[in-house]
């Protein structure tokens, strides 16, 4: 029997939304070092202490928004790879969720791309593992459309990552013409990840 979710358990869980995209927002703007627990807290209207009622501290925070970005890529690629109808179709689904993703998640991918050492033991290792299984699942996508080493195609694949990832927080213009800039990044992206 599930407990019925109240009005407080909603706001709570709100506030704790809030305060994880505004969280990364300012590590995307600042750096990790550069941001206080007040400075998250008064972002989201509460003061540094109220973030305590969240998340342990700083570090915590830092893992929680990091850990369920990473889950976020597994379990959406694993969704739209699972549901495609052909193998080409798998590839091109892959592509375009996660071309939508960096363009919605720009300052997640910066915070991941510079802060993740800054993270616990515990939510690095659990980052680098679900990082592997979304790099497996794109391989897994790959192999049965181009002939090349396991080697090759994890090179391709991470060299596809980058091309996706740096554009939205290189090219602020890239956000602001979302729809123009996902088309060219998914034909960009099928094209590398094909080139002969």
């Amino acid at each position: 029997m599930t407990t019925p979710v109240t009005a407080r358990d909603r706001a709570k869980a709100e506030r704790s939304d809030a305060i994880l995209h505004e969280a990364a927002r300012l590590f995307a703007e600042r750096g990790y070092t550069g941001v206080s627990l007040e400075d998250i807290g008064a972002a989201v209207g509460v003061s540094g202490p109220a973030v305590y009622r969240h998340f342990a501290g700083k570090q915590a925070l830092l893992g929680s928004v990091l850990v369920k970005v990473s889950d976020d890529l597994v379990s959406g690629g694993t969704s739209v790879a699972e549901s495609a109808s052909s193998d080409d179709a798998r590839m091109r689904a892959l592509i375009g969720f996660h071309v939508e993703f960096a363009l919605g998640n720009a300052d997640v991918i910066q915070v991941q791309d510079r802060d993740v050492a800054h993270l616990s033991e515990a939510d690095r290792a659990a980052v680098r593992r679900l990082q592997r299984a979304y790099i497996e699942l794109w391989i897994d996508a790959l192999s049965p459309l181009i002939d090349a080493s396991q080697d090759e195609l994890r090179l391709r694949v991470q060299a596809c990552f980058g091309l996706i990832n740096s554009t939205p927080h290189s090219t602020r213009s890239a956000a602001r013409r979302h729809s123009a800039t996902a088309t060219v990044l998914v034909a960009m992206a099928d094209a590398a990840l094909r080139a002969g």
